[in-house]
């Protein structure tokens, strides 16, 4: 890593209450122990539970480096992860969610990984602890998204990313569903840049629920979905097809009369 590399790693939380303690905790132990000046960031999403004063309490015992950003509505999880994202100070960024279901102590797996070439180091799931019918609606979620858009990593659905700020900062994010995890690997990929994977572990969720898994956030997440293959997808392929002059579509070209 070059000399004075730094990262903002955040978290995007509702109503994480019971989680975050650990997950702070095992953060700052992690960041201290990389030769990398940080700092760690939780987006508030207009939890209601006790998430605002937990991370009151974590303030004061970790200080400045722990910045709060608060949301007084959820803005869902794609507005959080913008959130995030635009108050990232670092030139690594670094992400996952904040009920503990990935291992913050394995970002050290991400930036081996970080080279020149490589703009984005993504985790993928070796072996998934959710109920079954959660991990059927992420597998077949997963191949769908990857089909429709053409995205070459293996697990869109796993938010544990390592990615250049300068990158994203390009990108223009839109959605603020969980569709923004489809469109910020797809830009990226169709930017050129290189992409790296990383098997990370999954653990159940041992607090709450997940916001995805309603009917509500389903039928936003696939609405948001279709808009998204119109515009990185299909207004592409319609903007790059060859158009014929106005008024010459099939117009044949006759030569000029000598009378």
């Amino acid at each position: 890593m070059p000399p004075g590399t730094g990262i903002s790693v955040f978290f995007p939380a509702y109503n994480d209450a019971p989680s975050l303690p650990g997950l702070i905790e095992n953060t700052f132990k992690t960041l201290n122990a990389l030769d990398l000046d940080y700092e760690v960031i939780v987006v508030n999403d207009g939890s209601h539970d006790e998430t605002a004063q937990v991370l009151e309490r974590l303030q004061k015992t970790w200080g400045p480096r722990l910045r709060v950003i608060t949301h007084p509505e959820n803005r869902g999880y794609g507005g959080a992860l913008r959130s995030g994202f635009a108050n990232a100070t670092r030139d690594l960024v670094f992400y996952t969610d904040g009920d503990s279901q990935y291992d913050v102590r394995e970002l050290p797996l991400l930036l081996e990984k970080l080279s020149p070439a490589v703009g984005l180091v993504n985790g993928y799931k070796t072996r998934r602890q959710d109920p079954w019918h959660r991990i059927f609606i992420g597998a077949v979620y997963n191949q769908f998204a990857r089909l429709l858009f053409r995205i070459r990593i293996r697990d869109i659905d796993c938010d544990f990313r390592l990615v250049r700020r300068s990158l994203v900062e390009n990108l223009q994010l839109e959605s603020t569903s969980g569709t923004i995890c489809v469109e910020l690997v797809r830009k990226i990929e169709a930017s050129g840049c290189g992409v790296a994977e990383v098997p990370v572990s999954h653990y159940p969720r041992l607090y709450g629920r997940s916001q995805f898994f309603r009917w509500k956030s389903l039928l936003t997440t696939f609405r948001q979905l279709c808009r998204l293959y119109w515009r990185l997808v299909l207004r592409p392929a319609f903007s790059a097809a060859p158009q014929a002059p106005l008024g010459h579509e099939n117009t044949p070209h006759r030569p000029a009369s000598r009378n």
